[in-house]
């Protein structure tokens, strides 16, 4: 059952990113060589207007093809008018920038899903915990948090990002009591039996269901959430503050996919629905933000050059750019390796 959550899960987020880029090429009138879900050998496919359908035997990505791009898939008698670098560079940009919007569309759709069932939560104190920070502060149950050093927050959950990303240094908070807004500064302290600085709050979190417009915006609030949390933590990966050994691919995300369907599957279909809903959430602005970085080989490094040749009117060489492209796949290809390692090591200990 993990196998077959892990294939759905992944199969839609990637159909999403590759039929962006797809939707965006045929209405600029660029030719897609290959539509492919997968990776590796060829499983089954069929042909269509010029173009391959496929889908392949590892579900852990996909493509999709344009004729010339990097240099390859071209024409035996040359570039046609329909390649990717015949078209114009604003045409090749929205087909690059698609995947990834596709991606966010998705997370918006899966919120919509995810709000209109099951509501959602409010940064609203529950109770305050004896001696700590808070208490001290003089913040009291049902007083509402409203933002976190400056940066606002709308569901609760952001609260216990904020407060591990922030550590033991002062945090500046307001708050919302009976429609006052309120100011103060809080040093977190450290709590041993937990093992991280806490502020001292015994529940933040009050049940709201979200109708009519609420139902737009608590949606927009969780994606935002996600995205927030994904740029975080790649922020802490690239200062050093996390580890390469938190870093997970598909193994682990199917472990992770696989603990959350077993935890949720006794409390019936729509709990587990539900919960594989958010991991999908979560999995498609993640890739929706790890491609738009701008490294070679993925989304965010085609778009650099795209934006270089729009700014100086002449492109880069589609040979020296797809050497540059190589590259980088070279490099993405050994990352993939060593997070594999890093996966197995945690499945097998």
């Amino acid at each position: 059952m993990t196998l077959i959550y892990f294939v759905l899960i992944f199969g839609i987020i990637v159909l999403a990113h590759e039929f962006g880029h797809y939707l965006l090429a045929k209405r600029g009138g660029i030719h897609v060589v290959e539509f492919a879900i997968g990776m590796g050998p060829k499983l089954c496919g069929f042909h269509k207007n010029g173009t391959d359908y496929v889908i392949r035997l590892l579900p852990i990505g996909g493509a999709c093809m344009f004729e010339g791009e990097d240099g390859l898939n071209e024409a035996e008698d040359g570039p046609s008018e329909n390649s990717f670098n015949s078209a114009p560079v604003w045409t090749r940009i929205s087909s690059v920038v698609a995947g990834p919007v596709f991606n966010f569309i998705l997370a918006f759709i899966l919120a919509l899903v995810l709000v209109g069932f099951d509501g959602t939560d409010r940064p609203v104190i529950q109770g305050i915990i004896e001696g700590y920070p808070a208490e001290e502060a003089g913040i009291r149950a049902g007083d509402e948090i409203i933002s976190m050093n400056g940066e606002k927050i709308y569901v609760s959950r952001e609260i216990l990002l904020n407060t591990y990303l922030n550590g033991g240094d002062p945090m500046t908070l307001e708050y919302r009591r009976d429609g006052q807004v309120y100011e103060t500064t809080i040093i977190p302290r450290y709590d041993e039996e937990s093992g991280r600085f806490l502020i001292g709050f015994n529940g933040y979190s009050e049940y709201v269901k979200a109708d009519g417009l609420n139902l737009f915006s608590y949606s927009y609030y969780e994606v935002r959430y996600s995205l927030k949390s994904t740029i975080k933590s790649l922020m802490m990966l690239v200062q050093g503050k996390a580890s390469t050994k938190d870093l997970s691919g598909p193994v682990g995300i199917a472990q992770l996919i696989g603990d959350v369907a077993e935890e949720s599957a006794p409390y019936g279909v729509k709990v587990l629905v539900m919960s594989l809903c958010n991991i999908a959430l979560l999995l498609s602005v993640n890739l929706g933000v790890l491609n738009l970085l701008p490294l070679p080989a993925l989304d965010g490094g085609r778009l650099v050059f795209l934006l270089i040749e729009a700014v100086r009117g002449k492109p880069i060489p589609p040979d020296k750019e797809g050497m540059v492209h190589f590259a980088g796949l070279v490099a993405l290809m050994a990352l993939m390796v060593f997070v594999l390692y890093n996966d197995l090591v945690r499945l097998f200990s």
